[in-house]
Formats: C-alpha cells, structure tokens, sequence
C-alpha cells in the first residue's frame, strides 16, 4: 500500500518593499543638518579615515556610540578589523579637513593634514574641536553600510569652539 503525505508548501513570501528611490532617500537627509566628524584608525596597514556625519549618542551606561560606514568604501575594510577609533569633532573652520577625508583616492593623511599618534597607535588629527577615543563593541549589517557600536574610552573637547554642520549639501556653522 502506498501512502501518499500531503506535501506543505510555506506560503509564499511577499516581496519585500522598496522603499522609496535613493536619488528621493538622499534629498531627504540633505534636508536633516548634522553634524560632521571624522572618524580615523589603524588597524595595522596604516591609518585612514573618513568624513561622516551618522555619528549617534547611543548609550549613558555604558557610554555608547554608533556610526554608519559603507561596505564599498576603502575605510570599511580597516574598520572592520580595527580594535579603536578616534571620533573627531571638527570645528566650524575645519571645513578643509571634512573635504579632505570624504575625498576617494587620495592620501588623506599628506600635507597639509598635520595629526599624530596616540599611545595606543590611533591616528589623531590635530587641532580639532574635541575627539573621542572608542573601542569596538560590535559591527552591525544594515544593507550596504555596516552599524559601528564602540565604547568611549577618553573624551577630549575643546569648549569653545563652535561645531562644523552639514546641511543641504554644504557645511556650515552656527
């Protein structure tokens, strides 16, 4: 005798959305001022960096932050393997550097950059507005871009100074 079992077939899954267009996603965050930073490490290739402005105030206990970096960039595969970071702070005149470390192909550490060393080996640019040192908690997948959650470790700002912004597509200050 044959016993025919019913096959069960998972119902289809539907398609996931969208979204609305990128060109449409991008006009939309060019509305949203932020910040800017530039976050530098060395993972041991040498030190490299990029401008962002996705920094986020994560956590007060433990003192948290994240921040976006994309999978194609030539940073990511640094940051990927990087223990620490320093999060710079630029300030309202630094528009130079921003421009610099979100600039592809080029040695973003050349003159007329000026930074140093910290104890621990992380690149840090000098005279900007305040930095953060962080350690690396965990690496999140988010699409193209991976989440960076890392704990500050040491805090250095310069109180008077006032921050770079970036809105509508150019920087700006208060």
């Amino acid at each position: 005798m044959t016993v025919t079992v019913p096959s069960y077939a998972a119902p289809a899954a539907a398609p996931a959305p969208a979204g609305i267009a990128p060109d449409r996603f991008r006009q939309a965050f060019r509305r949203y001022p932020a910040g800017v930073v530039v976050i530098t490490t060395d993972s041991g290739r040498g030190p490299v960096g990029f401008t962002a402005t996705s920094l986020t105030s994560l956590s007060l206990t433990p003192p948290l932050i994240s921040f976006g970096i994309g999978t194609t960039t030539s940073s990511w595969p640094h940051f990927e393997h990087a223990r620490t970071a320093v999060v710079h702070f630029l300030g309202a005149e630094q528009q130079p550097l921003a421009k610099t470390f979100a600039t592809s192909g080029i040695d973003r550490f050349a003159a007329p950059t000026r930074w140093h060393r910290l104890p621990g080996g992380e690149p840090l640019l000098d005279g900007v507005a305040g930095h953060l040192r962080v350690e690396t908690e965990q690496i999140v997948p988010a699409g193209d871009h991976r989440i960076v959650i890392a704990r500050v470790v040491d805090a250095q700002l310069d109180e008077g100074r006032s921050p770079l912004l970036f809105h509508d597509g150019a920087y700006l200050s208060l």
